[in-house]
């Protein structure tokens, strides 16, 4: 195998066995959820049983406005891994990302570990992944054509992670010519483009450029919840750079500031980073989340099988029924016109 690709591969599975050992929340820094509380509607008349929670992902219906985040891919470890999460996201009709494809691009040794999700999961919208640095350095558009193909993807992501890469012993920092070939993807290929963090957040200014650039959707993926600093500082060993480890903007703050942009253009916002419980889940989609996802707490009930991923998800969506009952909402559309109180406001 080519050496690069080699590394690559060794960076991934090193990737999973930190995410699935180590503590990796930030530390002082939180997603800013816990600032918020319903607003209780005593009047409900809402029919809890006939709350319909199915929603589009681009012109796709799917069942929740969930989807399973890109994780990993390129090392034989992934490939009962996502497995797993396929099966779960055939099951529940949701989407579900892909990993980085830079290492399919660099060898084609792991390239079932991709391929396994399109096979398991046949019926859903399946979404491709790529480096900030890989676009940045792109000479052609065979890498993205072979990583779309290699998944008949629905959509591609491009993840900006400038501060994994300035913390990662072999990281790339160089992302010079990065939106110019952004606007260059998006008009060659025939997916939707969605850009998105990996844990430090997208910033309304960050956010312009990039629609401006022809991007459809935007995954904040803020801070608060793993810290992909953190990820790198252990593989460094350098567990005591606390600085950089709580580096980013809050997911709630994202998405707050993101929702506003929708006046005037017309994307898709996903809501994620520290999405690991029902509530975070609601509070995100009031927002202005369009869709939320999650990413290393299902990895982690991947390790049990696909039940678990399967029941985790449907029991957030059974309490978030509840809680669009109780605000009186009966539908999304309805919900997101909820008010989310400010608990400094409460006392």
């Amino acid at each position: 195998m080519h050496s690069k690709a080699t590394h690559t591969s060794k960076r991934k599975k090193d990737h999973i066995s930190i995410c699935l050992k180590d503590d990796l929340n930030f530390i002082t820094k939180t997603t800013g959820f816990e600032n918020y509380e319903f607003e209780h509607f005593a009047a409900t008349e809402v029919n809890i049983n006939k709350i319909d929670l199915s929603s589009l992902f681009f012109r796709r219906e799917i069942r929740y406005p969930f989807l399973i985040s890109c994780m990993t891919g390129g090392t034989i470890e992934a490939d009962s891994i996502n497995a797993k999460l396929a099966e779960a996201a055939q099951n529940l009709n949701i989407p579900i990302g892909v990993g980085s494809q830079r290492q399919a691009i660099e060898s084609n040794k792991n390239h079932n570990s991709y391929k396994i999700i399109r096979k398991i999961a046949k019926d859903v919208p399946v979404l491709s992944n790529i480096g900030a640095a890989q676009i940045a350095g792109m000479n052609s558009m065979d890498d993205i054509h072979l990583i779309i193909d290699l998944i008949e993807a629905d959509a591609l992501v491009i993840h900006l992670n400038p501060l994994q890469e300035l913390l990662q012993p072999e990281g790339e920092t160089y992302f010079k010519g990065l939106l110019k070939n952004i606007k260059k993807i998006k008009k060659r290929i025939s997916v939707p483009v969605i850009v998105k963090e990996v844990g430090s957040g997208i910033g309304k200014k960050t956010a312009k450029i990039l629609l401006n650039n022809g991007v459809d959707g935007i995954d904040v993926a803020g801070s608060g919840g793993t810290s992909w600093a953190g990820v790198e500082l252990i593989r460094k060993g350098n567990r005591e750079e606390k600085y950089f480890w709580d580096w980013g903007l809050p997911t709630s703050y994202c998405i707050k500031k993101l929702n506003k942009l929708k006046k005037k253009n017309n994307f898709l916002l996903i809501g994620s980073g520290g999405i690991n419980d029902f509530d975070s889940a609601a509070k995100a989609l009031v927002l202005g989340a369009d869709i939320v996802a999650s990413a290393r707490i299902l990895l982690i009930e991947a390790e049990k099988g696909v039940k678990p991923i399967v029941d985790l998800i449907e029991n957030w969506f059974e309490n978030i029924k509840k809680i669009m009952f109780l605000t009186g909402a009966s539908n999304l559309t309805e919900f997101k016109k909820t008010r989310l109180i400010k608990k400094k406001d409460l006392y």
